[in-house]
């Protein structure tokens, strides 16, 4: 995308991860991995809604990643189903965790339409690794745009789990969502008359994952 900041490759499962780092102007409140649309229907990091949650992270603070899975841009791989592609996003919460300046700080997952899929079920597994272990392994937040309910089985998230959704979706339905979020009692943030990419509303969508980042409240912050 015109603009976007020089990507750069790590080491993942099947080979180099192509990921793009922004920094906030000021400190880093925390750090914010981001993942893409499914990549076997054009989904890359480059995507609108993607880089509204990039813009949404870097201008509440927090240091924001995002990648592209195996198989797009200069990731090495292919496509595996959303398995291969929740590790590649452990890869990348890995690499970068460990810098020193995001230390102690909190982690939060976000993520699009398939890439909510993943988001979810990446944080679920980082919750499973934390027990049993005395360092802290889990994430802190989950962020959650239109994610793929109607196509795959998205884990329960926590309670305070911001999921964003346009009522008039067709890729995933409102229904679909709703059906999903009902059992767990989970609130759902509709913006009315927005499809699936938010056309004309990205500006709205960047502001509701502002005022939620906004909102957390400081014992949540990596504490």
């Amino acid at each position: 995308m015109l603009g976007r900041p020089v990507s750069s490759l790590i080491e993942g499962p099947s080979g180099p991860i192509e990921v793009v780092v922004e920094d906030p102007a000021g400190s880093i409140k925390g750090l914010a991995v981001v993942a893409h649309p499914h990549p076997l229907m054009g989904g890359t990091m480059d995507n609108k809604v993607v880089h509204t949650l990039v813009r949404a992270f870097v201008q509440s603070g927090w240091r924001a990643v995002r990648f592209n899975f195996r198989g797009v841009g200069q990731s090495a791989g292919s496509w595996d189903e959303g398995r291969g592609e929740s590790t590649d996003m452990l890869s990348v919460i890995t690499h970068h965790r460990a810098a020193p300046d995001v230390q102690g700080l909190p982690l939060a997952l976000a993520g699009f339409s398939f890439g909510g899929f993943v988001a979810a079920q990446t944080f679920a597994r980082l919750q499973q690794a934390q027990a049993g272990q005395a360092a802290r392994v889990a994430a802190d937040h989950l962020v959650l745009v239109s994610p793929a309910t109607s196509k795959y089985h998205v884990p329960d998230v926590p309670a305070d789990t911001l999921v964003v959704e346009g009522e008039q979706d067709d890729v995933v339905p409102l229904a679909s969502i709703l059906d999903w979020a009902r059992p767990q009692g989970l609130p759902v943030t509709v913006v009315p008359g927005v499809g699936h990419f938010f056309h004309g509303q990205l500006g709205c969508l960047r502001d509701i994952v502002k005022r939620h980042l906004a909102a957390l409240p400081d014992h949540a912050q990596g504490t």
